[in-house]
């Protein structure tokens, strides 16, 4: 069940980075709180999707520990970001950098799909034109 509420270290991050650097968490997994959070700004996103971003983070915190998130800059672009605890001897760095490629290998897709999401319905941008004032087809 995808919790509405994120655990009290995601909700101290997502307070401080969506309003203090103009970034915007999509959502977070936890392998301290075993939580899943799902911002609920994203609500109007298919619920495969939204499946699909919970199954992705939480087997990520499964396989390398420490937390996951997906952030969108204030320009709309998506990044992965791992934090984990000073303690956490059990964290895996090397796994951890390796799984994010794997994940931005064969998630490009949808990480591609996502920020044009938010570009569009949260940055307003009108998509119609591409750089050079074409119409896109």
């Amino acid at each position: 069940m995808r919790e509405r509420f994120p655990c009290a270290a995601c909700m101290d991050i997502y307070k401080e980075k969506m309003f203090v650097n103009e970034e915007i968490v999509l959502c977070a997994a936890s392998a301290y709180e075993q939580k899943f959070y799902f911002n609920p700004d994203f609500e109007t996103l298919p619920e495969s999707i939204k499946d699909e971003l919970q199954i992705m983070c939480v087997v990520y915190t499964e396989d390398v520990g420490g937390i996951l998130m997906l952030v969108y800059d204030e320009e709309g672009s998506l990044e992965l970001r791992v934090e984990h605890q000073e303690n956490d001897f059990a964290f895996d760095e090397i796994g951890s950098v390796l799984k994010i490629k794997e994940l931005q290998r064969t998630k490009r897709e949808l990480f591609e799909s996502l920020e044009l999401f938010f570009r569009i319905f949260f940055l307003g941008e009108d998509m119609g034109a591409s750089d050079d004032g074409e119409r896109l087809r």
